[in-house]
């Protein structure tokens, strides 16, 4: 068999190695899980003001400390605040997975603790987005957290 090379056969064969490269991507590509960072962006960049005011009021107190054990995971709210009532929301964010994110209601005792049982949360990386307010004033505290078996 005498197969002889030519350059219309070369420019042939690359065009179509590229063609089937773009069309492999283009395969890959559609069939990548994409989680937005938040279904209702715009919405949630409208309130971003509400947010920095939040972290500069938190900045004034003591942190929101985080805490496990084998069974539940623990926030204690700043000493500051002791004998307020708090409300707001806890908001375990998962960058990884968004099917792991949990939104639970701050119930804090009158200590200034909120328990959760870990069986409410997956054994994954979570970043802790904490808004909550008092009387006087709104706060927001954001925390990276790990949650271990």
């Amino acid at each position: 068999m005498n197969f002889k090379m030519n350059w219309g056969k070369g420019l042939i064969g690359v065009f179509c190695l590229f063609a089937l490269g773009m069309g492999t991507l283009a395969y890959k590509a559609s069939r990548t899980k994409l989680d937005l960072v938040s279904n209702e962006y715009y919405k949630d960049e409208l309130r971003y003001q509400d947010k920095i005011d939040g972290m500069n009021n938190a900045s004034k107190i003591s942190d929101i400390d985080i805490t496990q054990d084998t069974t539940t995971v623990t926030l204690k709210f700043p000493a500051e605040l002791k004998g307020s009532k708090i409300d707001g929301e806890i908001f375990f964010y998962c960058p990884k997975e968004e099917a792991n994110d949990v939104k639970i209601p701050i119930h804090a005792d009158t200590s200034g603790r909120q328990v959760i049982a870990k069986n409410d949360l997956k054994y994954t990386q979570y970043q802790v987005k904490v808004t909550y307010k008092t009387d006087k004033n709104n706060y927001y505290s954001q925390n990276e957290f790990i949650v271990k078996k």
